[in-house]
């Protein structure tokens, strides 16, 4: 199994900063790309910043300018740099990960890995 564990939410005020980090563990072979998705009370799961293993990133139009994704490979960590936060950044944070597992000798497993999730609230 691989598990991934998400930490560094809170509660702050508008335009102040947070770094959310995501550590995955377990019996990882490989991880491909990596993700951070948020989910705001009565919305639906975003996609908010993405991150290949070779470094390529993606964002949300909403984040552009204001969050930062990057990675650790020899640390299999991802993070995100959120800065300059809004109200409307207020949703639990999940982390995920195109992981390919070792089952056993010989045997792999890829499929995307979820965290728990890690809450950020944005006073104004």
């Amino acid at each position: 199994q691989v598990q991934l564990v998400e930490s560094g939410g809170g509660l702050v005020q508008a335009g102040q900063s947070l770094r959310l980090s995501c550590v995955a563990s377990g019996s990882i072979f490989s991880i491909n790309a990596m993700c951070w998705y948020r989910q705001a009370p009565g919305k639906q799961r975003e996609l908010v910043a993405g991150i290949t293993s070779g470094g390529s990133t993606n964002y949300a139009d909403s984040v552009k300018g204001r969050f930062t994704i990057s990675r650790d490979n020899a640390k299999n960590t991802v993070y995100l740099q959120m800065n300059s936060l809004k109200p409307e950044d207020t949703a639990v944070y999940y982390c995920n990960a195109d992981a390919v597992e070792r089952v056993s000798f010989g045997r792999y497993s890829r499929r995307d890995y979820w965290g728990q999730g890690t809450q950020v609230t944005i006073s104004s």
